[in-house]
This record gives structure tokens, C-alpha cells and sequence, in this order.
């Protein structure tokens, strides 16, 4: 494995076993919006050899970049920020790109569940934040070292990179807890001895690339059509338009139906 787990803190771990993971999915882009709470995604994607992260100050700004690199080439894109309001900024890309169906995983920081409640700072609401925008959505239990968690972990954001992409693609938003210490300024000794020899032998064997399924290369048989109708053809948000256009322009040949283009 060329990238090397975190094995500081708990919440390095748990952020690398994350980053790997989505990694190991066909996971290409990150982007990191600068924040407290968020931190521990940061460390633990930033440096990932496979993930190229870019950091994007304003967040509005950073979810329509996100947004567009996603369109562009069709492979979710990982879109990071910290608790509070910081999340509401990305609501109009969301949007955007669930009626557009592009793969956006939208990762949020937030206070654990014993700090909500309680007149914390930068604390709101964040389950379910952006209604139902998101394809699918979910918050993750904070951060634990043990291995049932961890595998809790794994299958979870394989599940969440599916949903990104299947049925149709389009928004996924993972909630994620962090406990206090955020940064790694002391190191757990006793981490790597407890949960190494479970992670570093066949724990990320079972995680393969995702992706969606290409464009057939010839029309499948069709079904019995009504003589007369009309093809109405929407706008192609994937890699192949050419290959598009001419499925279309064969199956009005075959047919023998108009088409009004989008």
C-alpha cells in the first residue's frame, strides 16, 4: 500500500482509513475548503499520492468548482468543509448538480452528537441539511479504533460512492462527527499494535473501482412501438455526446420518428 495509515489519533486513523478507501473506489479529485472541524478529512486527503486535493477558501465558490470538475469527467468528486454555515454555502451547487446529474460526495464536518444541542459554536443541524437534494445520505458514529467500526467505515463510503453513481448519478452527503483533539499534536502508542494487523493485510482487498457503465455500442432489440411519436432527447451529461447523437439518430431511423433536441 503506497499510502501510509494515520495511526496518530483516533480520528487519523478513522480520516485515513476514509481517504484510502475512496481512494482505492477510483476516487481522483478532492476539494478542501479550510476549517477546524473538518481538519482531520484534510490531513488524511491532502496528502493521499492517488487524490489530487485543492484547497478553495470560500465555499460557495469551492462546490461550483467541485461541481464542474465532476461534469467534466463524469467520476464523483469529493467536496469537503467544516460545521456550521460553512455547509449551507454548498446548498446552490447541490442543486445544480442533482438536476444535472453529476457525482458530487459531499463530506461535512461536524460536532459530535453531545455537543449539539447546547449553544456550541458553529453548530447547526446538519443531518438531512440539504433535504432531498441528495441522492442518498447519511452521518457516520464519530470516530472509533476498532475494527467492526472501521469495517462499518469502509462499507459505508463504498455504499455512499455507488449511490453517487447509480441508478443515476448525482448528489451523495456523508455527515461526519469529530471528537476533540482535531489535530494530531500527541500520538496514541497503543493504536498501531491494536488495529495494524487487521488493516494491513486484506482489510481493503475487497474495495474496487466503481465506475459507470459505458453507452452500448449498438442498439439493444426494441420493444413493439406504436406507429407514430416522437423522440425528445435531453441534454448528455457524459463522456460519449457523439456516441449519444447517433444512438438517437438510429433509433429515429428505426422508428421512423422525429426528434426535438433539448
Amino acid at each position: 500500500m503506497d499510502y501510509q495509515l494515520d495511526y496518530r489519533t483516533v480520528n487519523t486513523l478513522w480520516s485515513s482509513v476514509l481517504a484510502e478507501t475512496l481512494a482505492r473506489l477510483g476516487l481522483e479529485t478532492a476539494v478542501l475548503c479550510p476549517g477546524s472541524r473538518s481538519s482531520p478529512l484534510t490531513l488524511a486527503l491532502a496528502p493521499h499520492p492517488r487524490i489530487h486535493t485543492l484547497a478553495i477558501l470560500d465555499e460557495r465558490s469551492a462546490a461550483f468548482f467541485a461541481l464542474g470538475r465532476a461534469r467534466c469527467s463524469q467520476k464523483p468528486v469529493v467536496l469537503v468543509c467544516t460545521s456550521g454555515t460553512a455547509a449551507a454555502n454548498f446548498f446552490p451547487a447541490i442543486i445544480e448538480a442533482k438536476e444535472s446529474q453529476v457525482p458530487l460526495i459531499v463530506l461535512t464536518g461536524d460536532r459530535p452528537p453531545e455537543l449539539r444541542h447546547c449553544h456550541a459554536g458553529q453548530t447547526i443541524d446538519q443531518v438531512k441539511l440539504y433535504g432531498h437534494y441528495p441522492q442518498w445520505q447519511t452521518e457516520l458514529a464519530p470516530p472509533a479504533a476498532d475494527p467492526e467500526q472501521l469495517r462499518y467505515l469502509r462499507q459505508t463510503l463504498v455504499y455512499a460512492w455507488e449511490r453517487s453513481l447509480f441508478p443515476q448519478k448525482g448528489v451523495v452527503h456523508v455527515n461526519c462527527p469529530f471528537r476533540e483533539p482535531l489535530a494530531p499534536m500527541t500520538q496514541d502508542r497503543d493504536l498501531p499494535a491494536a488495529i495494524a494487523p487487521v488493516l494491513e493485510t486484506h482489510f481493503f482487498q475487497t474495495v474496487q473501482p466503481v465506475n459507470p457503465s459505458p453507452l452500448l455500442s449498438t442498439l439493444p432489440v426494441l420493444p413493439t412501438f406504436p406507429t407514430k411519436g416522437i423522440i425528445i432527447a435531453g441534454l448528455y451529461q457524459g463522456a460519449e455526446p457523439e456516441q449519444y447523437c447517433r444512438h438517437i439518430q438510429q433509433l429515429s431511423q428505426a422508428l421512423s420518428y422525429p426528434v426535438l433536441g433539448e
